[in-house]
């Protein structure tokens, strides 16, 4: 929910039914909405928002605030879309990396021409923990705790450190290798596993874990929406 470029207040809604779309429609009254969906949601919301008011579905027909000069752009993720649109329109004349931490690691660059150039993906904290667990006869799965050291003293917490610092030291390594290719460059870091890391890794980077709405309201601008 946002308010003259403000975000206001975060919503989690239980479900993507009618009923709970209507609802979320009749509390807050919405003058425009815009849906970015990476899962097969349901589609009646889509009529539901656009009887609501002025509607844009995020798609890689959208007008974007940045080009993107890389093979099919129409395989980019909505949600890239949106974290690389924010990056554009809050650091402009930089070249920005954006870090999502979510089920996978996206690495966003786009540079102070304001064009998407790529980045990279890699497995998330979940998904390594999980494929230890699958993939080894004995390893148990483990959920993420902030309470670790370096050296872990028995299987779960070498698990934690293996896995918690294995990545902020992928970040970090990732970051360093941007930034000595190029200049005047900033790196955000965003996503729901994004307070794990900003005490692990040596680049003190700008941690924003709203960064992917940011994104989406900049695209609702750009659209005219």
């Amino acid at each position: 929910m946002f308010r003259d470029k403000e975000m206001q207040e975060l919503i989690v809604l239980p479900d993507d039914s009618d009923a709970t779309i209507h609802q979320l429609v009749a509390s807050y009254r919405p003058d425009r909405t815009i849906l970015s969906s990476v899962i097969d949601h349901n589609p009646g919301m889509e009529g539901i928002l656009a009887k609501a008011g002025r509607f844009h579905k995020l798609s890689n027909e959208s007008k974007l605030p940045f080009t993107t000069p890389v093979g099919k752009p129409q395989s980019i993720g909505a949600d890239r879309l949106a974290l690389v649109s924010a990056a554009a329109d809050l650091y402009p004349g930089t070249n920005n990396l954006v870090i999502a931490l979510g089920s996978a690691i996206t690495y966003n660059f786009v540079n102070k021409k304001k064009e998407f150039i790529g980045g990279g993906i890699s497995p998330g904290m979940e998904m390594r923990f999980r494929s230890l667990n699958a993939f080894t006869a004995k390893l148990p799965l483990v959920e993420k705790d902030w309470n670790f050291t370096l050296m872990g003293y028995d299987t779960r917490t070498n698990i934690l450190s293996g896995v918690i610092l294995g990545m902020a030291a992928e970040i970090d390594g990732m970051i360093e290798n941007y930034r000595q290719k190029y200049h005047n460059f900033n790196a955000v870091l965003t996503g729901g596993d994004a307070p794990y890391f900003g005490y692990h890794l040596k680049n003190k980077i700008f941690a924003d874990p709203n960064l992917i709405y940011k994104g989406l309201y900049a695209i609702c601008e750009y659209n005219n929406v």
